[in-house]
């Protein structure tokens, strides 16, 4: 069987059958018409039935097998297996009435637009300049992970063909055949393995990465040297179809691209990273002619496709946007149907004995071996150590798609047959599987980062210092645009009036006369400068574009909108900003930020909470005094309104609490979120801030109490501190009721451990911890409140601007509640922003509040259960009360915690 002409074959064969059958006129499922019956004058209906099943199989058997981590083309395969002969086509009448032989040549159609386009995606995936990266270690791995597979490729193909292959079968012709299908290895899913595995910006993953496109380039040459091989009668024609590729490639990599990157230019696409209609019209054409061209000359028109992607550039984030408008229709609608094809195809019952089993065994074990033996041993002499190379072996060895796709053509061109494609489809399923867990055996994250697990050990065995040095370097996390005033309203809190002003507005010019401006255009800080570590967090996903990110994640950091609004707001206000990105699976945030923290010396993670848009109206000048008033402004918005009711529970918000509840637990720093109400953000510094800090005592506390007199060192900003004494309230009390509701909280804990987002609850103190806490709280709290010798003069400075003040209560809460009206009030006549800096309470606190934290419930509104789980009961009581104040939450690091 020809491959030549087989795109334009089914466009042929398909307009002949429309135009030979008459519509018949018909009045629908109304006059008893069947839509699963196919009807060639109409097929819309069928084809719709079709692409609704493989859709719903394809993404449930995803969604299960992404909870193992398989790439999602295993569930595409699977999913066509199961549609085809193998499992449903054995219920009688199913494979007649959903996929009759009649409306496969549509199918076959659809599924080869979509599979060319999918092929333009790999080419935009496929970046030559990784290559330049560790390129000789790259070079050898990838000419071993060739050589060696197509040779025991070439061997192995011997006794398939004696066995399996008709004698009519070109013999030199198989064996190519199946030394490409064995050699060959699916870069598409090996990145989505990396990306998943954060392993690109490893050694390892670099050199995978980059012997993959050499790889996968070659491997497409060579398929495409035996399609043309197939379908030509005559050597002479073989010549000229391989002639006619090579002019073709060289046509497109030269004067097609100049003149493509002419055009993206000339319409701005290319500098503003987003192409222009007439740049995505022109694109669509081009891959379309292309695909055209390929098939027509002989070779397969998924080439043609391929080849055009290569020349798309990748500068200015233009591959990413151009992936981000196709992505979806193809892979998933299109891509599917290309693969349930092949799942048509595929008959596992064929292998019905020994023999054939045992062939397929034989496959899948030199394809792996053969990758394997040839990456590692090339890989260890070249200076890896066992573990790396045992990694890059097992990477090299993945299959796929790409193989998918081989297979799929060597099967249209006759070399193999039902049975031995079977075989090989089996032997593809099996190596992609295999490729996740054996990498993480071979090298696991702790083979990874042994020098940040050594910090580590040391940060947690080293004496605490929490709550008592001020903190200079901050850890913030930045995850969307809403976040920005938040991070930019507490970083300039943090500025004292030192640290806010360079030493010297300018460097004064010296040197060569070449660097004379970029001196002159630097700053001097402050040795007493605060410096920000900004992590900008993308989530990564089954999508192309997903994976084009992570792999140019370091040129998107200088093209990311958000991190270059927050490094032009460090700049002009003398803030030291590093950033870094991250493009991973959304439930290693949390890690990240751990990581993160400790890798850059971190003294405190910051993170913002700010769930939209807030909205100001003027206020009236007879309201200036009102409570809700801040400033010049009155603040309508309420982050907690929709988010944290029982009744109105959004996802996003519980994602996120849930997020931030794991940094809490993961993290060994401290760690503060900042809930911003937007009053702190719209207040005009020359009217400055005022804190509220509730003081009950516990490590959380003392975090608190240091951190609001460091932000005291900004002469904008005063300070209230209230020492709470909880004292017993005279009522009865009921012990079964007692012993009850004990039973309920730590049934209520241990649901929370088991639903996957473990709550931190209050440590259980002894009388030894108790004592220790509280005299820690004791001289804490003397040495701010006497002025001791010893202290620092700008923190002498700072206590000048703090009342402090002891208050008595067997309500605590309420009272928290009533000082923050009051202290509200007072901020919004003289239109300052409040902020209430809280302790959050939850590990190794001196008070529990949750009986009080049910009557203020009662008493106020009902917040969900994330709240107190997040934020501590104290703040909880603030949200319930609908207090217009911004919250400050903190959390000493958990060895901090421990030891008192």
């Amino acid at each position: 069987m020809s491959l030549s002409g087989s795109l334009s074959g089914d466009f042929t064969l398909l307009a002949g059958r429309l135009v030979s059958r008459a519509a018949k006129p018909q009045g629908g499922v109304i006059s008893g018409d069947n839509p699963s019956t196919y009807n060639a004058s109409d097929p819309l209906r069928l084809w719709i039935i079709q692409v609704g099943i493989i859709i719903v199989f394809t993404q449930l058997l995803s969604l299960l097998l992404s909870r193992i981590r398989q790439p999602r083309v295993i569930a595409e395969v699977i999913g066509g297996v199961i549609l085809g002969p193998t499992v449903m086509g054995r219920i009688p009448h199913f494979t007649q009435r959903i996929f009759p032989s009649q409306s496969i040549p549509l199918l076959t159609l659809t599924a080869n637009i979509g599979l060319v386009f999918f092929l333009f995606l790999v080419g935009l995936e496929i970046d030559i300049r990784v290559m330049k990266r560790s390129a000789r270690k790259s070079s050898l791995i990838s000419v071993a992970g060739l050589v060696l597979p197509f040779g025991l490729g070439a061997a192995v193909a011997v006794p398939l063909y004696h066995n399996f292959i008709n004698p009519t079968i070109n013999y030199g012709y198989f064996i190519l055949f199946v030394a490409v299908a064995i050699g060959i290895t699916a870069f598409p899913v090996l990145c989505r393995i990396l990306t998943e595995l954060r392993l690109l910006d490893t050694t390892v993953g670099v050199v995978v990465l980059s012997a993959g496109v050499g790889n996968d380039v070659v491997g497409w040459i060579l398929l495409a040297l035996s399609v043309a091989l197939v379908n030509a009668s005559t050597g002479l024609t073989a010549l000229w179809v391989l002639l006619t590729s090579a002019a073709y490639v060289i046509f497109l990599l030269f004067p097609v691209r100049w003149g493509f990157l002419w055009l993206a230019r000339k319409t701005g696409s290319l500098e503003n990273g987003q192409p222009t209609a007439l740049v995505m019209t022109a694109t669509l054409l081009l891959v379309l002619v292309s695909a055209f061209f390929t098939d027509i000359i002989g070779v397969h028109p998924i080439f043609g496709g391929f080849l055009a992607g290569l020349i798309v550039p990748h500068e200015g984030g233009f591959a990413i946007a151009f992936v981000e408008k196709l992505e979806d229709l193809i892979c998933i609608v299109f891509l599917p149907i290309y693969f349930t094809l092949s799942g048509l195809n595929t008959n596992l019952g064929l292998l019905d004995n020994g023999k054939t089993w045992a062939y397929t065994i034989l496959i899948c074990v030199v394809a792996f071996f053969g990758k394997f033996v040839g990456c590692f041993v090339t890989a260890k002499l070249t200076g890896f150590s066992l573990r790396e190379s045992g990694a890059i072996g097992t990477l090299m060895s993945c299959k796929g798609l790409v193989e998918l796709i081989v297979l799929n053509v060597g099967l249209q061109a006759g070399i193999l047959d039902t049975r031995v494609f079977s075989m090989f489809v089996v032997h593809a399923l099996v190596l992609t599987c295999m490729t996740t867990p054996l990498t993480l055996l071979w090298y696991p994250p702790k083979y990874r980062d042994v020098v940040g697990a050594a910090k580590r050990k040391l940060q947690e065995e080293k004496p605490s210092t929490s709550g008592v040095e001020p903190k200079k370097t901050f850890a913030v996390v930045l995850n969307k645009v809403d976040h920005l005033p938040a991070i930019m309203t507490l970083t300039q809190l943090l500025q004292t009036n030192a640290s806010s002003r360079p030493s010297s507005t300018l460097i004064s010019n010296s040197g060569s006369e070449s660097n004379e401006k970029e001196k002159s255009a630097m700053v001097s800080y402050s040795k007493d400068a605060i410096t920000v570590n900004a992590l900008r967090l993308i989530e990564l996903t089954a999508r192309t574009s997903a994976v084009l990110k992570s792999q140019e994640a370091d040129y998107l950091i200088n093209r990311d909108s958000i991190i270059s609004v927050f490094r032009t707001f460090g700049y002009l206000n003398r803030i030291p900003v590093t950033a870094a990105l991250s493009v991973i699976n959304q439930d290693e945030f949390a890690t990240r930020v751990a990581n993160h923290a400790k890798d850059t010396g971190s003294q405190m993670i910051v993170i913002p909470w700010n769930s939209g848009p807030y909205t100001t109206q003027p206020a009236a000048a007879e309201d200036l005094s009102s409570p809700t008033g801040a400033g010049p402004a009155a603040i309508t918005y309420n982050p907690f309104g929709d988010l944290f009711t029982t009744k109105g529970d959004k996802a996003s918000s519980v994602v996120y609490s849930q997020f931030v509840r794991k940094v809490f637990i993961e993290s060994g720093t401290d760690v503060a979120l900042f809930v911003d109400r937007g009053n702190a953000a719209v207040s005009n510094t020359s009217y400055g801030h005022h804190l509220l800090l509730p003081f009950f005592g516990g490590p959380d506390d003392r975090l608190a109490l240091a951190f609001v007199v460091q932000l005291c060192e900004n002469s904008n900003i005063t300070a209230s501190v209230v020492r709470i004494k909880k004292t017993d309230k005279l009522e009865p009390v009921d012990s079964i009721d007692a012993a009850k509701q004990e039973a309920a909280n730590q049934l209520t804990a241990q649901s929370a451990n088991a639903s996957g987002f473990p709550d931190t609850v209050y440590g259980a103190h002894n009388t030894e911890t108790r004592l220790a806490s509280d005299t820690a709280d004791n001289i804490l709290w003397s040495n701010y409140t006497t002025g001791a010798s010893n202290l620092l003069p700008n923190t002498a400075a700072a206590l000048k601007r703090i009342t402090f003040t002891e208050q008595a209560t067997s309500d605590p809460l309420h009272s928290i509640i009533a000082l923050a009206a009051n202290e509200a009030k007072g901020t919004a006549e003289s239109w300052r922003s409040l902020i209430v800096v809280l302790g959050r309470g939850r590990r190794m606190a001196s008070e529990t509040h949750q009986k009080e934290l049910r009557q203020v419930i009662a008493d106020y509104g009902t917040v969900g259960n994330e709240v107190p789980r997040t934020m501590g009961d104290v703040a909880a009581a603030l949200v319930a009360a609908d207090t217009t104040a911004s919250l400050l939450v903190l959390q000493a690091a958990y060895a901090a915690s421990t030891d008192v």
